[in-house]
This record gives structure tokens, C-alpha cells and sequence, in this order.
């Protein structure tokens, strides 16, 4: 029945791509919501069945079909359930159910026909993500992975006619096209060097070897593998897809940042721990590039005024802990953050979502405040996700990223470490920013006739802030405007599936509890099947903070402990910062801005990295395009010899047409002729 799980949402998807333009907005969404809640189901039963089973044979396996087969190679279209991919399709169909019913209201204002043709692409996002996770081998999750890349495109344009929003399209499906390039070349290699696309048969042939000491085909195959999860996770130097994608509607970042997509390359190498683990190397660049992504991405959230931008670094940036989690060799601590990010982030950005319904469209910080007396629903909710994310105990988030936190030090990563405490310290500054300059305060009121610059900018029909659904004759949003009028909370689906992300977003920690507060690390332990092979070698030494030698234990415990503190302190001490300059003394905050200007500047245009890259690629690449490849080969070489050939031929042929005049006259005079020329030679001789 694994089959079913992706079926469903691809059932939605054909249904509303189909005839939802006809059905009206009701049943399109409840088609829609039906599909992916009914795959939650599936999900739930399958898990349940999984749980059954003995901790070392927890796996289901179907085989739909044998998809293709050439000489060695075979590549059957087969679903396997695991811990790990359990954990996935839970949050997959869970929070996307969530985001289902939340954009039934969120998007309402849309016309029926792209009312439809969201939630189809919806649904085929899910579905696509559920074959991704699902997939049994390479070639498997190969489609999904090209899948969600599709309907990335589809979703972050889903307002094709805003430029803005049609470019960020293209630019998340070209990135993600240089990262799959690598992705590709290291399945290839895999094939080559085990004969086989199986995870579990790559494994088990890769444990029976020694881990490589030296950069060797393990390494290649590795860091070839590890190129596609820069793209799809948006890590350095791929990440600059992601922060663009906020073009698309809110609820579709959430699902790309949170359940989906995102998500795909560290599950990617949770999926193929066995073959990281047997080459460190690759393992030192997966920690490096995460710490460096997690710090480089904080920053530049520390002064964005984007809402939703801010909440984008964010990802990013929570992405570079998972990744370094990864490549220190805790994979379960770092799927152990992916589970619970994805209720927090969601959480923030349909939060986010819910301001910007409020007020029509506006997602400028600057432009807000004193929200939490008119939005209380969402102003709870929000200050719980972010609460979480800056990792405040007893929350989810604390739980996971202290696990990657206490694993990097404890495995000897002192510098990493302390990477990955300052971004902590930067999380907490940047996302209590955002709580401060949303909520608090007092409420903005643009004065009468005056217009920002943003307000110029042409408006999507749809985007929540065309002048039909949302604003008014004078072309302020409502709720902005008008000092008297009272803006409304989240209507009852968003507020449902608010309310039910932040009881995500406290509770979803504690299955992963460690043995320092008393508890058996339940989710790591569950997980831990997925990164072995049973009967493989190891080295027998229990890892850290885990059950072994008493002495051990109790000393890790001890060491965990300190360090939770060392991290609480970081994350309240962000808070406090965030409290002194944004909530206290905002017109410091300024102050400080213009004393460093130059620092402000460089972090408010993202390190010049869209820059540099159009600098020394795009623009390489269109001159030598237009100037080398088209003006200089094409137009002169290719087509001056197709059109110098139809030259040499056009005047030929009119020099021969003479022959043909059809005058008698002509033709008398060249037989005329002819028979002087003749009796002349002849007379000559």
C-alpha cells in the first residue's frame, strides 16, 4: 500500500489540473486537502506497521513495477519504508495538511481557474516529495528529486505575470539544474564502482570496506552527491535560489522551506550515511560548508526588512546546522532538526502570512508594528515559533540544536562549535528583531499623500495586495491608511493550522529528549537503524551521551549539561540584545547602523554574492553567447555559409535564366549568331 501514499496527492493534482477550473473553489480545495490528508492517513497505518516490527528488520519494501533494465543495470520503480523515510512522509503529510487547509483561506481572493491550478501544483509538490523520500533507489528519488525542482518553478512563478516573481522562478530551477548536474555524476559513479543503485545494496557493499584515509572514489562519489544537496538545501555557494523564491505565495514557502523540499539533500545523505561515513574527508566539507552557511546566512538576516526574506536566511541558515550535524557524523541529530524545524519554520512563515493577509499585501518591516493588540492568535503563535527557533528550553527547537551543538563539540569540532553557538546568538537577535518591529511598538500610519518607493511597484491580481481585494481607491492597503480601522486576525483555517504548528513547536522536542534530562533519546535511537547496515562493523564504543561505560555516560551527561547552558545563556543573552535595540532604544539601533554603515550596507545587499555571481558568470556567459556564440558563429559562420551558398546559387541561376527569355526574337538572333560563329570558325581553318 506504500504506492498509495504518493498517489493520492498526484490523484488531487490530475483532478484540479483537469476540471478544478469548473468545480469552483470549494471542492478544488477540498479535493486538494482530501488527497493529502488521506495520504496522512495511509502514512500514520504504514508507520503504525513499522513500529510493529523488531527495531533491526523495520523495513517494508514494495516493488511496483521493473522500470528499467539494460544489460547490468536494473532500476525498478520500488518503495522502501524505514525509519528514516517514516519520519519523512509524517512531516511531509502532516505539515503539508497543515498548509493545505491554511492556503483554503489564504488564497481565496485568487480566481477559480488559478485558485485550481495552485492547489494542483500543491499536490503534485507533495507528491513528488513522497516519491523523493519513498524511493528504493537512485533512479527513484531521482524523480522526485526533479519533481520538486518542477514544481519549485511552478509554485515560486505561480504569479507569472510580476517579473519579479517569473525571474526567481527561472533562477531556482538554473541553480538547482547546476547542483542536479553533479547529483547525476555521482549516481553514475556509484553505478560504476558498486554495480548496483540499491541504497541498501550500495551500503552494504560500502561497509565492507575501510573508510578511505585519502580523497579516493568514495570521496568523489561523496562530494559529487553532496554538490546536488548544496542545490536542493541551498547551501554555499548554491544557496541564492532560496531567498528569491519568497516571490511565490506565502504558503508555498512554507511548504518548500519547512516539509518539502529544502529538506531533500540532508535527507539525502541520512539516506546514504554508510557511504559518507567511509570518507571523512567529504564528511569535513559537509561540516565546514554547514557551519559557514548557518553564520554567513545569519548575518545577512540580521538586517533585512522583508518579513518573509528574514524568515528565508533564516532556512538557510537552520540548513548549515543540519548540514553540520551531518558531517561531524551525528545524522540522527541532524534529522532530528529537520523534524523539528519543519513545524517551527512553518509555523513563522504562515505567521508571516497571516500579517501580510492583514494588511494587504505589506512585507515590509519598517512598515508595521503594534500588531499584537489587533492579531493576538497570530502574535501567540508567531512569539511561539520564534521562541523555538532561537532555541529557548523546553521548546523543540532547544532539543535539536543543542543535540548539534553538544555532538560537534563532543566529536572534537571545537571551532565549528563555536561557528554554530555565535549563529545561535545571531538567530535569536534577528528573529526577535522581526517579533519586535511586527508586533510591538506602535502600529505604522503613512502619512496622508505620502507613497514609498515600493508602493510604485506594480501589483499581481491575487498577491493579496491588488487594489480589487485589498486596497483602497488612494492606493494604500487597508489597514494602513486609516488610523481608526481595526485589522482582522487569521480566519479560522489559518488559525487552525497556526494554533496546531505551535503545539507542534513546544511538544515535538520531547521524543527526542536526551539521557542528560532524563530521557533515551527516543527519535535518535528509532532513527538509527536507517544510517547502518545490521551485522556491519563498528568500533564498539558508544557515542556520546549515550548508554556505555558508567563513567562515560556520566561525564557526557555532565559535559552535555554545561553545554545546554552555555547555549541557553547565548539564546536568552540574543534576546536581550534584540530587546535593548528594537523593543528599548530603537532609534539607537539606527545609530548603530549609520556608525557602521559600510558593514550595514554589504549585509543588506547579501555580501554581494547575486553581484559577484552575474559579474563573473552571467555576464562571461552572455558575451560570449551573443558576441562569440551567436553574432560571431551562428549569424557570421553558420549562417553566412547557408546564405553565401544560397548567394552563389541565386547568381548563377540569373546569369543562366538569360538563356530562357522566351523572346523569338532573342532566340533567332542567338541561332543567328551561333551559325556566323560556326561558318566563321570553319572559313578560319
Amino acid at each position: 500500500m506504500l504506492v498509495l501514499i504518493p498517489l493520492l496527492p498526484l490523484l488531487g493534482f490530475l483532478l484540479n489540473a483537469s476540471f478544478g477550473r469548473r468545480l469552483g473553489k470549494s471542492a478544488s480545495g477540498a479535493i486538494a486537502v482530501g488527497a493529502i490528508a488521506l495520504s496522512f492517513a495511509l502514512s500514520v497505518g504504514a508507520v503504525y506497521r513499522l513500529v510493529q516490527l523488531p527495531p533491526d528488520a523495520r523495513a517494508i519494501v514494495q516493488h511496483v513495477f521493473t522500470w528499467i533494465t539494460s544489460g547490468e543495470f536494473e532500476a525498478g520503480f520500488t518503495l522502501r519504508l524505514d525509519p528514516l523515510s517514516a519520519l519523512m512522509i509524517l512531516v511531509i503529510t502532516g505539515i503539508g495538511s497543515l498548509i493545505h487547509v491554511y492556503s483554503t483561506a489564504y488564497m481565496h481572493e485568487e480566481r477559480d481557474a488559478e485558485y485550481a491550478r495552485y492547489f494542483s501544483y500543491l499536490n503534485l509538490f507533495a507528491a513528488f516529495m513522497l516519491v523523493l523520500v519513498l524511493g528504493a533507489n537512485f533512479v527513484v528519488m531521482f524523480v522526485g528529486w526533479e519533481g520538486v525542482g518542477l514544481c519549485s518553478y511552478l509554485l515560486i512563478g505561480f504569479w507569472y505575470q510580476k517579473k519579479s516573481a517569473s525571474d526567481a522562478g527561472n533562477k531556482a530551477f538554473i541553480v538547482n539544474r547546476i547542483g542536479d548536474f553533479g547529483f547525476l555524476l555521482g549516481v553514475f559513479l556509484v553505478f560504476v564502482q558498486f554495480g548496483t543503485i540499491d541504497f541498501q545494496e550500495v551500503a552494504r557493499a560500502a561497509a565492507s570496506l575501510s573508510p578511505e584515509t585519502t580523497f579516493g572514489a568514495m570521496s568523489l562519489i561523496t562530494l559529487l552527491l553532496f554538490v546536488g544537496a548544496t542545490g536542493k538545501s541551498a547551501q554555499i555557494p548554491l544557496f541564492v535560489w532560496l531567498p528569491d523564491a519568497m516571490e511565490g505565495p506565502t504558503p508555498v514557502s512554507a511548504l518548500i522551506h519547512a516539509a518539502t523540499m529544502v529538506t531533500a539533500g540532508v535527507y539525502m545523505i541520512g539516506r546514504n550515511a554508510v557511504l559518507f561515513s567511509h570518507a571523512p574527508e567529504t564528511l569535513a566539507i559537509v561540516a565546514i560548508v554547514g557551519a559557514a552557511t548557518a553564520f554567513f546566512a545569519g548575518t545577512i538576516g540580521l538586517v533585512q526588512n522583508d518579513i518573509k526574506r528574514v524568515l528565508a536566511y533564516s532556512t538557510v541558515s537552520q540548513l548549515g546546522y543540519m548540514f553540520l550535524a551531518m558531517g561531524v557524523g551525528a545524522f540522527g541529530a541532524g534529522v532530528f532538526h529537520l523534524y523539528t524545524h519543519a513545524f517551527f519554520k512553518a509555523l513563522l512563515f504562515l505567521g508571516s502570512g497571516a500579517v501580510i493577509h492583514a494588511l494587504a499585501g505589506e512585507q515590509d518591516l519598517r512598515r508595521m508594528g503594534g500588531l499584537r493588540r489587533e492579531l493576538p492568535i497570530t502574535y501567540w503563535t508567531f512569539l511561539i515559533g520564534a521562541l523555538a527557533i532561537a532555541g529557548v528550553p523546553l521548546l523543540s527547537g532547544f532539543f535539536s540544536k543543542d543535540e548539534i551543538l553538544f555532538r560537534t563539540y563532543a566529536s572534537g569540532h571545537t571551532v565549528l562549535w563555536v561557528v554554530g553557538l555565535l549563529t545561535s546568538l545571531l538567530t535569536a537577535v534577528y528573529m526577535f528583531r522581526l517579533v519586535f518591529l511586527a508586533f510591538h511598538g506602535e502600529r505604522y500610519v503613512p502619512a496622508v499623500g505620502h507613497r514609498h518607493a515600493e508602493d510604485e511597484a506594480p501589483v499581481v491580481p491575487g498577491d493579496h495586495g491588488a487594489p480589487a481585494a485589498g486596497m483602497d481607491r488612494s492606493g494604500h492597503p487597508h489597514g494602513h491608511g486609516r488610523p481608526g480601522e481595526r485589522l482582522h486576525d487569521a480566519p479560522a483555517p489559518m488559525a487552525l493550522a497556526l494554533i496546531a504548528l505551535a503545539a507542534g513547536s513546544i511538544l515535538a522536542g520531547y521524543v527526542g529528549l536526551p539521557h542528560a534530562l532524563g530521557g533515551s533519546a527516543m527519535l535518535e535511537t528509532f532513527l538509527e537503524p536507517s544510517f547502518t547496515i545490521a551485522g556491519a562493523q563498528d568500533s564498539g564504543e558508544p557515542a556520546a551521551g549515550e548508554p556505555g561505560d558508567s563513567h562515560a555516560a556520566e561525564s557526557g551527561q555532565a559535559l552535555e549539561l554545561g553545554l545546554m547552558g552555555v547555549s541557553t545563556a547565548v539564546a536568552l543573552g540574543g534576546i536581550a540584545i534584540a530587546v535593548f535595540f528594537f523593543l528599548r532604544n530603537r532609534d539607537l539601533s539606527g545609530r548603530v547602523a549609520e556608525r557602521f554603515s559600510g558593514l550595514h550596507t554589504v549585509l543588506q545587499n547579501k555580501y554581494y554574492v547575486d553581484e559577484i555571481y552575474d559579474a563573473t558568470i552571467v555576464q562571461p556567459l552572455h558575451i560570449v553567447s551573443e558576441q562569440g556564440l551567436w553574432k560571431g558563429i551562428d549569424v557570421r559562420a553558420i549562417d553566412g555559409a547557408v546564405n553565401g551558398v544560397a548567394q552563389a546559387v541565386g547568381g548563377l541561376s540569373e546569369r543562366l535564366r538569360r538563356l530562357q527569355t522566351g523572346s523569338v526574337r532573342a532566340y533567332a538572333a542567338s541561332l543567328f549568331l551561333g551559325v556566323v560563329l560556326i561558318l566563321g570558325y570553319y572559313v578560319w581553318r
